[in-house]
C-alpha cells in the first residue's frame, strides 16, 4: 500500500459530512495549487437445512426439517480490534510501505520529486492544501476534510496539462447539475480526456463527494428503517455499535444467522439469536435477516448486490472504514461464509465460518483475506467436522505454494457438537487483526456458480462471466502477468496506487505480451468503477483489455 493509499482510509471518512465538505471546498478555492478536499448443506440427499445459530441462554433451538439443534449462548467474548490505518506526511516522491498483513499499518512518505505535500493534520480544524512538483507523489490532507487518492484510465493517449485541468472544471460544472438532469457521464467528451495524476485524484474525490451526497439523500430512509429492498427481495437487519470510533472509521462485522429450509418463524428466531452471539471490541455488529427461507439462504444470487448496497450505506451513513469489513456466520450462516468469503473476497478484510459446510465452494479466491473455520469435533452432520479438516489441509497447501497468501486458522473444537459453547468467539478478535488491501499485488479469482463481473482490479464483461473459471494476476513494478487456462479475455484496471501510470505498462497473458504502452486515466472509468462498487477505495481510472 502506498502512502496515498494509507491516507485514503481517512480521506473518504471525513468527506462524509457536509460541514467538513465546506471546509474542503474553501481550501480548494483558496489554494493556488491542484488540491482536492478531500449453504443446511446439500452434502448428499435432499434439501435439508443446517442448524440454527444458538438460542437464548439456557435454551435449545433448531431450524426443523432435519436441522441440528443448537444450544444457548450463555455469554459473549469480547474481541479486539486491529490498528487503524494512519499516514504521516513526507517529501513528495514515491512512498514506502510498512506494516504487517493484519496489524496496524503506517505509511510514510518517501523522498524524491520536487514537490512536497503540505496541509493540516487529518481531522484537525485548519485548512490544508497540497503542492506537487514534477516527479513528486501527491498527498493532500485538508484540515476539516481530506481527499480521495484512488486513481486508475483508458488506453494510450498522453495527458495534456491544460486539457486535463479543463476536464476537471467541466466535471465540476457537470456535477453541479441535478442528477436527474445530467446526461450519462460516459458520453461527455471531458470524461474521455486523458488525465494527469493530480487531476485523476481530484476527479476521484469530486465523484465520491457527489456519490456520497446522493446516498445520503436517497438511502437514509432505508437505513433508518433497517431494511433494504432490491430485486423484489427485502433484507431487514439489526445493528449495535461497540467501542469508540477510530479516526479512520468504524469496523463493520456482518453476522449471518442459521436456520434455512424452515418456516419463517424459525428463521426469525435464529436471526434474534444471532444478534447476541458475538461482541467485537470496536465496530458495528450487524445481523441481517436473510431475504428468503431456503436452505441456501445466504448464497443465492441476490445476496451479493444486497450486501454491497448495505456496505455502501454504512460507509456513507455510519462512517464505516471500507477496508475493515468482516463477515461471519453460524451453521447455515457458516455455509454462507464458506461461499461468500471467497466469492466476495474483495469486499472483506477477513471472514469466519462457524459450524458450516462449504457445499461446492472452493477456497482459491481467499488469497488476500484472513479466513477462519471453527467446528465442533463431534459435529458429524453432513460431515462438517471432516470437511473442515479437508479445507484446513487445502488452505495449508495453498499457503505453502503461495508465500504471503491465504492467511487462515482452522480450529476443530474437541468434545463439541454443532454448538460450540462460544469457543468459536475467538474468531472475532482474530479477524479484527486484518485490514483489506484494495490493490493486492497478486489476485486469484475463481468464479463459482454465481459468477461476478469484477474482483479487485480485474473485470470481465457481464455477459461473458462464466462459472468455474480461474485466473491469477500479479503486479511487479510496471509489469502485470496474467495466467488462465479457461478465459478468453479480461479487463485489467489500473491506478497510481498499483504502478506508475505515467510510464508504460507491460501486460502478459500466459507468457505472451499483450500490452506495452501507457494507459490513460479518465473520468469515465473512475465514475464507472465507483458506481459499480460504491466503495471509495475500489475505484480505478485506467483499463486495459487483454485477450488470452
Amino acid at each position: 500500500m502506498t502512502r496515498l493509499s494509507s491516507l485514503l482510509a481517512c480521506a473518504w471518512l471525513l468527506a462524509c459530512t457536509a460541514a467538513k465538505q465546506e471546509a474542503v471546498d474553501a481550501a480548494k478555492r483558496d489554494a493556488a495549487t491542484d488540491d482536492t478536499g478531500g449453504a443446511g448443506a446439500t452434502a448428499s440427499g435432499g434439501a435439508t437445512g443446517s442448524g440454527g445459530g444458538g438460542g437464548a441462554a439456557g435454551t435449545v433451538s433448531g431450524s426443523g426439517g432435519g436441522s441440528d439443534a443448537t444450544g444457548g449462548a450463555g455469554g459473549t467474548r469480547a474481541g479486539s480490534t486491529g490498528g487503524a490505518t494512519s499516514a504521516a506526511g513526507g517529501a513528495g516522491g514515491a512512498s514506502t510501505r510498512s506494516g504487517g498483513a493484519g496489524g496496524a499499518r503506517t505509511a510514510t512518505g518517501g523522498t524524491g520529486g520536487a514537490g512536497t505535500g503540505t496541509g493540516g493534520t487529518v481531522g484537525a480544524g485548519g485548512t490544508g492544501v497540497s503542492t506537487g512538483g514534477a516527479g513528486g507523489t501527491r498527498v493532500s490532507t485538508g484540515g476539516g476534510g481530506t481527499t480521495l487518492q484512488n486513481t486508475g484510465g483508458s488506453p494510450d493517449a498522453a495527458a495534456d496539462g491544460p486539457a486535463s485541468s479543463s476536464a476537471i472544471e467541466q466535471l465540476r460544472a457537470y456535477l453541479a447539475v441535478p442528477r436527474a438532469q445530467r446526461q450519462p457521464i460516459d458520453g461527455e467528451s471531458f470524461a474521455k480526456t486523458p488525465l494527469g495524476r493530480d487531476e485523476a485524484a481530484q476527479a476521484a474525490d469530486l465523484l465520491w463527494q457527489d456519490f456520497a451526497a446522493n446516498v445520503k439523500a436517497t438511502r437514509k430512509a432505508e437505513h433508518d428503517a433497517r431494511s433494504i429492498k432490491l430485486e423484489g427481495k427485502t433484507m431487514r437487519y439489526a445493528m449495535k455499535t461497540f467501542g469508540s470510533k477510530p479516526s479512520a472509521g468504524r469496523s463493520l462485522f456482518l453476522s449471518l444467522h442459521g436456520g434455512g429450509n424452515a418456516a419463517a418463524s424459525v428463521n426469525d428466531e435464529q436471526w434474534a439469536n444471532q444478534q447476541t452471539l458475538y461482541q467485537p471490541a470496536e465496530g458495528i455488529y450487524l445481523c441481517p435477516r436473510a431475504p428468503t427461507d431456503t436452505w441456501n439462504l445466504w448464497h443465492e444470487a441476490h445476496i451479493d448486490p444486497m450486501f454491497e448496497r448495505l456496505i455502501t450505506n454504512l460507509i456513507v451513513l455510519e462512517e464505516v472504514n471500507p477496508d475493515r469489513v468482516y463477515v461471519m456466520g453460524y451453521s447455515a450462516g457458516g455455509d454462507g461464509v464458506y461461499q461468500l468469503g471467497p466469492r466476495m473476497a474483495d469486499c472483506w478484510a477477513a471472514a469466519a465460518a462457524m459450524a458450516g459446510h462449504p457445499n461446492d465452494a472452493q477456497p482459491y479466491s481467499l488469497r488476500d483475506i484472513g479466513f477462519a473455520i471453527h467446528v465442533g469435533a463431534l459435529d458429524t452432520a453432513y460431515d462438517r467436522n471432516l470437511v473442515a479438516q479437508e479445507w484446513s489441509d487445502q488452505l495449508d497447501q495453498l499457503a505453502a505454494e503461495d508465500p504471503g497468501g491465504y492467511p487462515h486458522v482452522v480450529e476443530i473444537h474437541a468434545g463439541k457438537p454443532h454448538w460450540m459453547d462460544l469457543e468459536d468467539a475467538v474468531a472475532v478478535p482474530w479477524m479484527a487483526k486484518f485490514t483489506r488491501d484494495p490493490n493486492p499485488s497478486t489476485v486469484v479469482w475463481y468464479q463459482d456458480d454465481e459468477p461476478r463481473s469484477r474482483f479487485y482490479w480485474l473485470a470481465v464483461d457481464v455477459a461473458k462471466a462464466k462459472d468455474y473459471t480461474k485466473v491469477r494476476a500479479t503486479v511487479s513494478g510496471q509489469n502485470i502477468a496474467l495466467e488462465s487456462s479457461d478465459l478468453a479475455a479480461i479487463k485489467v484496471r489500473l491506478s497510481d496506487d498499483m504502478l506508475d501510470l505515467d510510464q508504460p505498462v507491460v501486460v502478459t497473458a500466459n507468457g505472451a505480451e499483450r500490452w506495452n504502452a501507457k494507459a490513460s486515466r479518465t473520468i469515465a472509468l473512475l465514475a464507472k468503477t465507483l458506481e459499480e462498487r460504491g466503495d471509495p477505495r475500489m475505484v480505478w481510472s485506467a483499463e486495459v483489455d487483454v485477450a488470452f
